[in-house]
């Protein structure tokens, strides 16, 4: 394997172990926060409906009901919250090696790149070792913030290149958004025409 090979896997690597543990990350945060949240903006909903009648309407009334539901399918994820804590800490330990070797090879001006070859692949066993295959639903979109929006990853880019809708934004995320803007123009769109007709 040449150098610009070798440094092109390990940016490669570097994003799947990054992007990982991110996710990871993404899972962790989604199980500890988002019950507390639910139940605390439920709580305030249910005293402002005391005051405000208004509030009680019944479409208002399912949605929360269903906010019900997804704090209880968080609330599975809760006994394994430790080890996806766990395992992102050893994911950004791994990543910051793969960083560290990347750095490495960049620098180093002989042609034998073997001996980071097998460094690189003694690293991927590590990241394989240390992943959790089941990860929360949304984690993946919470992920992308995280790994593009907030996390130093300039070193996996000089590789990669990211870009914004091709990489940046969850394809699904783009998908769901464009359904949404869609709807909405359309009811916007009927509700202006009876207005005018």
């Amino acid at each position: 394997m040449k150098k610009d090979q070798l440094l092109k896997s390990i940016a490669d690597t570097g994003y799947n172990v990054g992007f990982g543990g991110r996710k990871h990350w993404a899972t962790y945060d989604i199980v500890d926060k988002i019950p507390g949240l639910i139940g605390f903006l439920s709580t305030a909903f249910g005293i402002f409906a005391l005051i405000y009648e208004n509030l009680s309407e019944k479409y208002l009334s399912a949605a929360f009901i269903i906010f019900g539901l997804v704090a209880l399918y968080i609330t599975f994820y809760e006994p394994e919250k430790i080890k996806y804590s766990t395992a992102a800490n050893k994911l950004t330990t791994i990543y910051n090696a793969l960083r560290d070797l990347y750095r490495t090879v960049q620098s180093d001006e002989g042609d034998d790149v073997s001996q980071y070859v097998d460094r690189l692949h003694a690293i991927e066993q590590e990241y394989y070792a240390a992943t959790i295959s089941k990860q929360i639903l949304f984690s993946d979109w919470y992920a992308h913030y995280k790994f593009f929006w907030q996390y130093q990853i300039d070193w996996v880019d000089e590789q990669k290149k990211f870009r914004l809708f091709r990489d940046k934004l969850p394809l699904s995320f783009m998908f769901w958004l464009t359904i949404l803007m869609l709807t909405g123009g359309y009811c916007l769109v009927r509700s202006w025409m009876k207005l005018c007709f």
